[in-house]
């Protein structure tokens, strides 16, 4: 058993309901960061958004600035930056592009919350630079944690920030703590929907489509965290996350397999008490409770019945043929920078996936490959996670695989 040693984050500024929190929204145009905004409309009493950030989908971000009048908007892509700036000039809106950009707008002192939805790697280094800057993060972006969590969660401890994870697992794990952080954790138990694929065999897999795998049964999500579903990297990926949000040893996270999605994850104490949070499977739920903790605000989201659910089953994962939990598991347990190098070998290797240039079964083939070829540095810094992160994403772009 494990004492937990990290202080339960509560947020240095205590708004009530009534007052008005200032966001920073990185990925405004994505899944997250849509329905970020749905919440914002709902309570604009209550959140004013500072700043919009998009990569490449510059038609949604113009109309999202346009609706919301945000004091700045980042538009990654530099060659987008003239289309941007033309539409909101005349509104009075400052218009920026580029990573620096980005990494920059999080230090605005009229921020009071930084809520990250950026997808995979490219969330790590605005959120060093909001929490360096003071900023409380509301966290959607789980590979900042899988790949440099131990200096992330250093960071946040020095500039006394709190990270609240938007991940509807996490939330869960967080919601059950409230009023237990002098409890001890015997273990957490994050649970997976088994996405697409569930009970299926290699033989199977080894032909299935993109369009098949970008069908999960329960969520609404962006391509690249749907394909992490149904090969369970977005199962590895929490597992790794959780162990730094929640100071916990890998022996501590167990992953059911809940097909309902309706448990979204539980903590068992050393009395044996097992907390559980339930709910529809509506990722509205958790941001809207990391938007306003330590809050909770009256919603119309719909609700869950039992008498709907009359059954809710567990099972355990099939790590034999989902070789990706397995793997993350075996970074985690290495430590260094293994995770970074699991993460960054994924990404590229979805993008694959995605692009029809590998099947679904060689996305772990590429990630093993380059967790044992990719130097080992035990105690990395953040240059080290950076020179990691591109040698991995080198090394499995060039990967020709049979």
């Amino acid at each position: 058993m494990l004492e937990k040693k990290f202080a339960f984050p509560v947020p240095k500024k205590h708004f009530m309901p009534s007052s008005q929190k200032r966001i920073a929204l990185l990925g405004s145009t994505g899944s997250i960061g849509t329905q970020t905004l749905d919440i914002a409309r709902l309570h604009k009493d209550k959140i004013a958004i500072e700043v919009l950030t998009a990569h490449s989908n510059a038609d949604l971000l113009i109309a999202q600035a346009a609706e919301f009048m945000p004091n700045v908007v980042v538009i990654g892509n530099e060659l987008l930056y003239d289309k941007v700036f033309a539409a909101l000039d005349p509104l009075g809106i400052k218009v920026y592009s580029g990573e620096k950009s980005l990494a920059s707008v999080v230090e605005m002192e009229t921020v009071d919350l930084v809520l990250t939805a950026l997808m995979g790697y490219a969330g790590l280094l605005p959120t060093i630079r909001a929490i360096k800057a003071g900023k409380d993060i509301a966290l959607a972006n789980k590979e900042t944690l899988v790949v440099a969590g131990e200096l992330i969660m250093k960071l946040a401890t020095e500039n006394n920030v709190s990270i609240i994870p938007v991940d509807s697992e996490h939330s869960a794990i967080f919601q059950c703590l409230v009023g237990e952080y002098h409890n001890k954790i015997e273990k957490i138990i994050l649970t997976a929907s088994g996405g697409p694929f569930r009970g299926k065999d290699r033989n199977f897999l080894s032909t299935v489509t993109k369009a098949q795998a970008l069908k999960h049964p329960n969520w609404s999500m962006g391509a690249k965290i749907t394909i992490d579903s149904a090969s369970l990297m977005n199962k590895g990926l929490e597992v790794i996350e959780a162990k730094w949000l929640f100071d916990l040893k890998p022996s501590q996270i167990e992953v059911v397999v809940h097909p309902q999605s309706i448990v979204h994850s539980m903590i068992e104490f050393e009395d044996t008490s097992i907390k559980a949070q339930l709910g529809l499977p509506d990722m509205k739920i958790p941001i809207q409770y990391a938007l306003f903790f330590p809050h909770r605000i009256k919603a119309d989201f719909e609700k869950f019945s039992f008498l709907k659910y009359p059954t809710l089953t567990f099972e355990k994962p099939d790590t034999e043929t989902f070789r990706n939990l397995n793997l993350a598991y075996q970074a985690m347990e290495t430590g260094g920078n293994a995770a970074c190098v699991l993460n960054a070998a994924n990404e590229i290797a979805v993008s694959k996936f995605l692009n029809d240039e590998i099947s679904f079964l060689q996305i772990s083939d590429m990630i093993a490959h380059c967790m044992g070829k990719i130097a080992f540095i035990k105690q990395p810094n953040l240059e080290d996670y950076i020179h990691t992160d591109q040698a991995t994403r080198a090394m499995a772009e060039n990967m020709i695989l049979r």
